[in-house]
């Protein structure tokens, strides 16, 4: 086995860590992780000028992926690793709440419930200099 053997995640927070990167959405919105442990994830999408809807002001599409997102995160977030490497989100809600003008905004997911397969996981977009909440959303995540 040679030095570039890619080892496999021992936790789902670092599937996270290691999955985020390489994915190709999360890279045309820009996003990082900030943090990542038991039952949550924090991470940051920066404001680009191509995320816009109109002027200045983020676009709800953005928004809505930042929500997805966030799901995801915080249904692997935390010591659990299934035997299949794979999830998928089988529900979303979003409320649109304040609009984001040209500021980065922070997606905070929690993972409220965890059953054997399933995460109910909630996610808050708040703007990162300011804290202006600009969306919630709640949403349903396979994993496995």
């Amino acid at each position: 086995m040679s030095e570039a053997t890619i080892q496999a995640p021992t936790t789902g927070s670092e599937a996270m860590r290691l999955f985020l990167p390489h994915s190709p959405f999360v890279q045309h919105l820009g996003i990082e992780l900030i943090d990542i442990g038991d039952d949550h994830a924090r991470l940051r999408m920066p404001f680009r000028e191509n995320l816009v809807t109109v002027g200045e002001m983020v676009h709800g599409g953005a928004l809505a992926g930042c929500i997805d997102i966030g799901i995801m995160a915080a249904a692997w977030a935390g010591p659990r690793v299934p035997e299949k490497l794979r999830g998928v989100t089988v529900a979303m809600s979003i409320q649109f709440l304040e609009p984001a003008f040209a500021e980065d905004v922070d997606i905070i997911g929690t993972r409220v419930r965890q059953g054997r397969r399933l995460s109910s996981c909630s996610v808050d977009i708040v703007t990162t200099a300011g804290g202006t909440l600009v969306a919630k959303g709640m949403g349903t995540y396979q994993v496995g």
